[in-house]
C-alpha cells in the first residue's frame, strides 16, 4: 500500500467500536495487569506506543514525554493526528469513540497501521477510563481539536482550541510541550485516578530505559524524556536501531565480534537480528514484536536459536574444528557469551500471542522465517568473516568443554554425596513441611546467627541453612567449579532442584526462599554473591517469585517496659524524639548473632511482623548489566559506578 493511500484510510470509517468502559473502572487488572506499580506504568506506555505506532508507519519523527510535579503525564508526537470527523455509523467524533469506547481504534484496520504495540487498540480509552483527568489535543488540517475527560467521560462534544477555552494547556504545562509544537500530531495529558491506584508516582529510572529500548527499536525517531520534578530533560535518538542496541548491551563486556545483522521482508512481517559475541559465559537474547518486550520468547526466539545451533554447528563440521562425525555442539554451547535482538514487525491484526500478557508470540510461520533469515545470514557472514568466525568457534568448543567437564565433576558429587539424592547437607535444619508451597528456607550468615536462627524459626514450615561465610563469585565461574565449592554444593542440594542440565523447578523443596545476613558491608556482600549466583544459574527461582530479602532491624530502641524495633535512621530518630526527657537505650544491631533466638523471631521470622522484600526482574537487560558491572572482570565501568555513587555511600564504622 503507497503512502498516499495509507494517509487517506486513516479517517472515521477506520475506527471500529466494540464496547464502553465500564468493564475497565469494575475490573482494571483484566486491561492492564494489575493497579500496582507496574499497572500504573502500563497507562503511560499506552499512551507512549500510540504515539510510536505513528513513527513505526513513517509518520512521526518526535514523541514528546513529559512528567508532571503533580503527577500527571503528558506525551506529544508530530505525527497524523488522531481523526476528529464523524463516525458515519456512530454520528460522533472518531477522536470520542477512540478515547471512550473499547477497542475503538485503527489498529483493527491493517490498511490503517501496518505494525503496532498497542495490540488490539485498547490502550488510549482505558487509560482514559482510569484518571481522574484526561485531554485531549490533535493538531490537524491547521486546526487544534480538543476533549477533555473525567474517569472516561467527556465533558463536552470535541470541540476547536479558541482564546476562550484553551483552559489547562496553558502556563505551566504548556511551558513543557515541545516549542514550537508540531504543526500535526496528538497531545495527551492525563492523571491516574487515585481511587485506582493509590499514592503511586512515576518512576522515572524504568520509563528512561523504556523509552530508550524504544528508541533503538525505531531507528530515526526522537524521543524527549523530561522530568519536572527533578528539572531534567534526556533525548534518545539511534540511527543503528537494534545494532544500536546490541553494542550498548555489550557496553561493560569484552567483545569477541562486531555486531552481526540480518534483515529480511517476509510475508506480512519484516524480520531483523543483530547478533555478538562476548567472552562472558551467559546467553542474553531479547526479542521483540514491534514495541512489545516478548520477554518469554515464542517462535521468533524458537527459530533464532535452531538456526545459530546448525549454522555455527555446520561450519565448524566444515573447517574440521569437531573430532569426528558424530560430536556435535549443544544448543547451550552456541548461545554462551551470546547478546541477541531478535525484531518483528508486522501488522497488529495478525499477532497471535500465547497469553493476555503478550510476552510470548504464538505465530507458527515466524519459526520458520526466522530460521530462514538466521541460517542464511550465519552462513554467509561466516564465509566472508573467517577471522570472526572461528573466534565464535573457539569460543563455543570451550562452552563444550566445560559442560562435559561439569558434567563429570557433577557426576562425582553425585557419586560421593548425592547432589540430587536423598541424603540432605549436615548444616540444613530442615522443616517438618514437605508442602514446597507454605515451607521456607533462610539463608544465613555464619554458625552464630544460624544457631540463633534455628533456635527461633518455628521448625513446622522454617528450614535454616548456614552458610561459612562468602562464597564463590559465580559472575565468570563454570559449573564444574561451582558444585565442588562447598557451600554452594549444600545450597544447590538443599534446594532439590538440581543446576545445569538437570535443573528442574518443579523439584524445588521450598517456595519462600529468604536471605537473611547482617545489616553491614560483609551482609551486603554475601546478599550480592547469593543474587548472582541465583541470577546467574538459577533464575528461575526469582522469575517464579521464590525468593526474598529478610529485613531485619537496625536498632532496638527501649525505655523502662516499651520497646520498639526500627529499621532506619529516620525513623530511629523519630521514635527516640516521642521519649524526650526519659531514660532511652539505642542499640544498633550490627549483626543477626547479636539479637536471641526470640528477638530474632520476633524482629525477622515472624511471618505476622517481619518484612521481606521480594526479589524481582522486571528488566532483564539491566539486571544483567548492573551484575557484570559490580561482579565482572572489566574494572573502569566498577570505578565509574562507585566513583557516581559516592556521596550516597553509607560508611560501617
Amino acid at each position: 500500500m503507497d503512502e498516499k493511500t495509507l494517509k487517506q484510510t486513516y479517517s472515521a470509517e477506520n475506527i471500529q467500536v466494540l464496547e464502553g468502559l465500564e468493564p475497565v473502572r469494575k475490573r482494571p487488572g483484566m486491561y492492564i495487569g494489575s493497579t500496582d506499580a507496574k499497572g500504573f506504568r502500563h497507562l503511560l506506555i499506552e499512551i507512549i506506543d500510540n504515539s510510536l505506532d505513528e513513527a513505526i508507519v513513517g509518520y512521526a519523527k518526535n514523541v514528546w514525554v513529559s512528567l508532571l510535579k503533580d503527577g500527571r503525564a503528558m506525551v506529544t508526537d508530530d505525527g497524523r493526528g488522531i481523526p476528529v470527523d464523524i463516525h458515519p455509523k456512530y454520528k460522533v467524533s472518531a477522536l470520542e469513540l477512540a478515547m471512550t469506547k473499547l477497542h475503538a481504534g485503527a489498529k483493527f484496520e491493517a490498511k490503517a497501521y501496518q505494525a503496532s504495540g498497542g495490540l488490539h487498540g485498547v490502550g488510549a480509552s482505558v487509560v482514559n477510563a482510569l484518571s481522574s483527568y484526561m485531554r485531549v489535543e490533535v493538531r490537524k488540517d491547521g486546526k487544534t481539536y480538543f476533549q477533555e475527560y473525567k474517569a472516561g467521560v467527556p465533558y463536552s462534544p470535541v470541540q476547536i482550541l479558541k482564546e476562550d477555552n484553551k483552559k489547562d494547556w496553558e502556563g505551566r504545562v504548556e511551558a513543557l510541550s515541545p516549542q514550537p509544537l508540531p504543526k500535526t500530531g496528538t497531545s495527551t495529558i492525563f492523571e491516574p485516578d487515585k481511587t485506582v491506584f493509590g499514592d503511586l508516582s512515576w518512576d522515572y529510572e524504568s520509563i528512561e530505559q523504556l523509552l530508550r529500548e524504544r528508541a533503538y527499536l525505531i531507528a530515526g525517531v526522537k524521543i524527549t524524556l523530561t522530568d519536572e520534578k527533578r528539572g531534567t530533560t534526556k533525548v534518545f535518538y539511534f540511527d543503528g536501531g537494534i545494532k544500536s542496541l546490541a553494542a550498548h548491551l555489550n557496553r561493560n563486556k569484552k567483545t569477541l565480534t562486531s555486531v552481526m545483522h540480518f534483515e529480511k521482508q517476509f510475508p506480512n512481517c519484516l524480520i531483523e537480528a543483530a547478533i555478538q559475541y562476548n567472552d562472558s559465559f551467559t546467553e542474553n537474547v531479547y526479542s521483540f514484536v514491534n514495541t512489545i518486550n516478548t520477554t518469554d520468547g515464542g517462535t521468533h526466539v524458537t527459530g533464532f536459536r535452531m538456526a545459530l545451533t546448525r549454522a555455527i554447528n555446520d561450519y565448524a563440521s566444515k573447517i574440521g574444528a569437531l573430532k569426528n562425525d558424530n560430536e556435535s555442539l549443544t544448543g547451550e554451547d552456541t548461545r554462551e557469551g551470546l547478546t541477541a535482538v531478535i525484531f518483528v514487525k508486522m501488522p497488529s491484526d495478525s499477532i497471535q500471542f500465547e497469553s493476555q500478557t503478550k510476552t510470548k508470540l504464538n505465530n507458527q510461520e515466524i519459526q520458520g522465517y526466522a530460521m530462514q533469515l538466521i541460517k542464511d545470514g550465519l552462513d554467509t557472514y561466516f564465509e566472508e568473516n573467517p577471522s570472526e568466525a572461528r573466534a565464535i568457534i573457539e569460543k563455543v568448543l570451550l562452552a563444550a568443554r566445560a559442560r562435559l567437564a561439569a558434567r563429570a565433576a557433577k557426576d562425582a558429587v553425585i557419586r560421593k554425596g548425592a547432589l540430587e539424592g536423598v541424603t540432605l547437607p549436615g548444616k540444613l535444619a530442615d522443616c517438618q513441611e514437605k508442602d514446597p508451597s507454605v515451607s521456607e528456607l533462610y539463608i544465613v550468615e555464619g554458625d552464630s546467627a544460624g544457631g540463633s536462627a534455628k533456635q527461633g524459626r518455628d521448625r513446622r514450615f522454617q528450614a535454616v541453612l548456614p552458610l561459612g561465610g562468602k562464597i564463590l563469585n559465580t559472575e565468570r565461574a563454570q559449573l564444574d567449579k561451582i558444585v565442588q565449592f562447598e557451600e554452594l554444593k549444600d545450597l544447590i542440594v538443599a534446594l532439590g532442584m538440581g543446576i545445569g542440565e538437570t535443573m528442574n523447578i518443579d523439584k524445588l523443596r521450598y517456595h519462600r526462599i529468604i536471605l537473611m545476613c547482617d545489616a553491614d558491608v560483609d551482609g551486603e556482600h554475601i546478599n550480592t554473591l547469593l543474587l548472582t549466583f541465583f541470577f546467574r544459574h538459577l533464575p528461575k527461582v526469582i522469575e517464579n517469585g521464590y525468593l526474598y530479602l529478610a529485613m531485619p532491624p537496625l536498632f532496638k530502641i527501649q525505655s523502662g517496659k516499651e520497646i520498639h524495633y526500627v529499621y532506619s535512621e529516620e525513623e530511629r530518630d523519630k521514635i527516640a524524639a516521642q521519649y524526650k526527657g526519659k531514660s532511652v537505650s539505642i542499640q544498633r544491631y550490627k549483626g543477626l548473632g547479636e539479637m536471641n533466638p526470640d528477638q530474632l523471631w520476633e524482629t525477622t521470622m515472624n511471618p505476622e511482623k517481619r518484612i521481606l522484600k521480594k526479589v524481582t526482574i522486571e528488566d532483564a537487560s539491566k539486571a544483567d548489566q548492573v551484575f557484570t558491572m559490580l561482579m565482572g572482570d572489566e574494572v573502569p565501568p566498577r570505578k565509574r559506578f562507585i566513583q557516581t555513587r559516592a556521596k550516597s555511600a553509607n560508611l560501617d564504622l
